[in-house]
Formats: structure tokens, sequence, C-alpha cells
């Protein structure tokens, strides 16, 4: 027997501040905060959702090496890489390079890269047309 995974459900970030962290996702990237458990703070989209831990705070268990800054994110937007870019230099977002061509999980994508407030490196890609 092998175990075949479907999706991606959840991932955890954590994070030196967690307002900050929601403030900048839910703005920048249109993420909708959510409060699960016991107060627990998250960001959705899609059928999936990052939940924050704040430093110092994390729920067991967790990874080995928890700290802010320490994420590499691709993440797959339905808008054009030009959009992406006018959008995040709109809001103030300094833009670390693209858009640029590269290899996602399914085929080709065009990526922009900048970093959220942890300095995690977040990049936002769209499939290139077939």
């Amino acid at each position: 027997m092998t175990i075949r995974i479907d999706r991606l459900d959840h991932l955890v970030l954590t994070v030196g501040d967690v307002a900050a962290t929601c403030d900048f996702y839910s703005r920048v990237l249109g993420m909708e905060v959510v409060t699960f458990g016991e107060g627990r703070k998250a960001l959705a989209f899609g059928r999936q959702k990052i939940n924050l831990h704040q430093r110092g705070r994390e729920i067991e268990p967790k990874a080995a090496v928890a700290l802010p800054g320490t994420a590499d994110l691709c993440l797959i937007a339905f808008e054009a890489p030009q959009a992406v870019l006018a959008h995040l230099r709109a809001c103030g977002v300094p833009v670390l390079d693209g858009p640029v061509p590269r290899t996602g999980a399914t085929g080709k994508i065009t990526s922009v890269y900048f970093r959220d407030p942890d300095g995690n490196l977040i990049e936002v890609a769209s499939y290139d047309e077939a």
C-alpha cells in the first residue's frame, strides 16, 4: 500500500507579529483573516489556509526550527504577472525580481518575488497560457 496525497490543506508560518502579518496578507494578497480554535489566526484562500504561530508561543508540535522569515512560498494568482506587479507597487511593496519565467508544479509560470513583513520570500505566479 502507498499513501496518495490529494492537496495541501494548510501550512504554518511562525511570525513576529500576527496582526502585521494579517494586515499584509489581507491587504496585499486578498487573503481572508479567520479566527479559529482559542483565538488563533489564519489566512484563508481557495481551499487552503496559512495558520499563524506567534514566535515564542508556537503550538506543539511544531517545526524543529520555527522562526520568522524562514519560509519560501509560491502562490498562484488568477491575475497576469503585470497586474500583480502593478498591485504590489500600488501597495508600496518592494519587488525583488520579476516578472520572470519559472517552472511550477504543472508547467511554465511567470513569477514576481517580494518579501512579507517577516522577510519570508513570497513568489506570486501565473501559469502561462497554452
